[in-house]
């Protein structure tokens, strides 16, 4: 059945006049489709307490990387007989909202370092449950990355600690296996994350060319401030063929202050990111969240601004993972060819449901 929209233009590298009312048949879903890299995770989250909390030497609403004292945590949490296992990661979940929109398993493929451990077989279960196709490298060497989740005060406060660990260690020579190169070669959506970009530059340098060589959109997510302040000689390298950039403020602000463009202001921040260093047809669309705050996108010297609907503090559970699912939904809408507008919306929508939840779960009322 064909769906009808109202047509606003849509980023294709030219531009495109409104039109009236324009009928969207749903294009075959292969699998593939999108391909994704980013640095996996583990998530391992039980429902906690103060004694816990200090015995990890952790805050009850914080995320820091393991240390020493925090090695054991993992071993523990897999005790408590409620505990929840998900897939976690900023790519890794914005692919797997992409196929809880797109539906036919495998439409999605992420590629990511793990250890040949039991968690990555955890790992691998709980993403193939949302029909996510995942290629994971295994490293003898290290154990699969995890990120412990404690929630406590009714669900309010959520404390992250993440062992990075095999995760950062993805190698350009998974990319030249036979069956991963077929995958690459014929996806028609690329996402390429700033955590996995500063992991490893020169498999997001050849991701980032073959985007550019087949003229598929690449989005690049901008994942956190401080890969502009550390590594923005990395970032600049695939910056030209970046068709689509997803960041929050904070990020572009981060961006910004990097490159000497003296202005804080987000509009002005966008504009620039939208012809700045680009190669496919002389401008990118920019997408910039702000929580609650209108979205802005700008393209081809144009911006514009989409509300975010006000959700009651009562309602909000977990904010960490909006962004994410904000990335996955407009990818998903935007490989069935929806206009940008629709596609716009659709990543508030996952964005503004998944707070209420906890964590990076689809629950029983996701409807976008």
């Amino acid at each position: 059945m064909a769906e009808t929209y109202e047509e606003l233009p849509k980023w294709n590298g030219q531009d495109q006049k409104q039109s009236k009312i324009i009928n969207y048949n749903r294009p075959v879903i292969k699998p593939g489709m999108v391909v994704g890299f980013c640095n996996p995770l583990l998530d391992m989250t039980v429902v906690g307490n103060s004694e816990i909390l200090k015995k990890y030497d952790l805050k009850s609403n914080d995320a820091i990387i393991a240390g020493e004292k925090q090695a054991e945590i993992y071993k523990e949490l897999e005790k408590d007989p409620n505990i929840q296992y998900t897939a976690g990661g900023s790519g890794q979940n914005s692919l797997r909202v992409v196929q809880w929109i797109l539906g036919e398993p495998n439409s999605a493929t992420f590629f990511g370092a793990v250890g040949n451990d039991r968690y990555s077989e955890i790992l691998k279960r709980e993403a193939n449950r949302d029909g996510l196709d995942v290629k994971y490298q295994y490293h003898s060497d290290k154990p699969t990355g995890t990120c412990a989740v404690i929630i406590t005060n009714n669900g309010k406060y959520r404390s992250l600690c993440a062992n990075l660990s095999a995760s950062k260690s993805y190698t350009d020579d998974h990319l030249e296996l036979p069956e991963n190169k077929k995958i690459i070669q014929n996806a028609k959506f690329y996402l390429v994350t700033g955590f996995f970009l500063v992991s490893n530059l020169s498999a997001s340098e050849k991701i980032a060319r073959i985007a550019y060589e087949r003229n598929r959109p690449l989005l690049f997510n901008m994942s956190a401030p401080y890969i502009y302040e550390s590594y923005l000689d990395s970032v600049m390298s695939i910056f030209p063929y970046i068709n689509i950039i997803v960041g929050s403020a904070e990020e572009a602000k981060s961006f910004a202050l990097a490159n000497n463009w003296e202005t804080t202001d987000i509009e002005t921040i966008a504009l620039k990111l939208s012809t700045f260093n680009v190669r496919n047809y002389g401008h990118r669309l920019v997408i910039l969240t702000q929580a609650e705050n209108p979205v802005i996108v700008a393209t081809d010297n144009h911006v514009r601004t989409f509300e975010v609907p006000k959700i009651p503090e009562k309602d909000i559970v977990d904010t960490n993972g909006a962004g994410d699912a904000f990335v996955g939904a407009f990818i998903a809408k935007y490989v069935l060819g929806y206009p940008l507008k629709m596609c716009i919306h659709s990543g508030i929508e996952a964005g503004s449901y998944i707070i209420k939840q906890h964590g990076m779960t689809r629950g029983d009322a996701f409807n976008v």
